[in-house]
């Protein structure tokens, strides 16, 4: 009877399929780290693009907060307050149902502004930008929804 531990051949395949384990295990220990990190960061900026765009289209936000919220908010800041002055615009919600990263700086938003609750634009779709860490409404989305209204603001030109 042969020994397998003593065959020559033997040794070396233990060898090699040792070494393809612990190989394995550095590879997925370093893999596992950065996957988990896209996972968490994605996550996070899904996240806080839901509460930010959920925040400035609630009407009872103020206006000075919206600007905040919007990409070059401050040269809305007339159009935001005069804005909310409306009674619709004071009754509306949104709700975000996907949000899609495009960029670590773009991400693609859909969502639904409902109006006294009932849906005026449902399923539209938008872009949310990261500016200074902060994910904000962009500025082509929001110009691209006032428009709807008949409304043009001079930031949007």
């Amino acid at each position: 009877m042969i020994n397998s531990n003593s065959h020559p051949g033997h040794h070396r395949t233990r060898l090699a399929l040792g070494s393809l384990v612990v190989l394995g295990t550095l590879a997925m220990g370093l893999a596992a780290p950065s996957a988990l990190g896209a996972q968490a960061r994605s996550t996070s900026a899904t996240t806080a693009i839901k509460t930010n765009w959920t925040l400035f289209f609630k009407g009872t936000t103020p206006a000075a907060q919206k600007e905040k919220l919007l990409q070059d908010g401050s040269k809305f800041a007339v159009f935001l307050k005069h804005q909310a002055t409306s009674a619709a615009a004071r009754a509306t919600t949104v709700k975000v149902t996907k949000v899609k990263l495009l960029s670590k700086t773009k991400a693609k938003v859909t969502y639904t502004i409902y109006i006294n609750g009932s849906p005026a634009e449902p399923n539209a779709t938008g872009t949310a930008v990261l500016h200074d860490g902060t994910w904000l409404v962009s500025k082509a989305s929001f110009c691209a929804l006032v428009s709807l209204e008949g409304a043009s603001p001079g930031a949007c030109k």
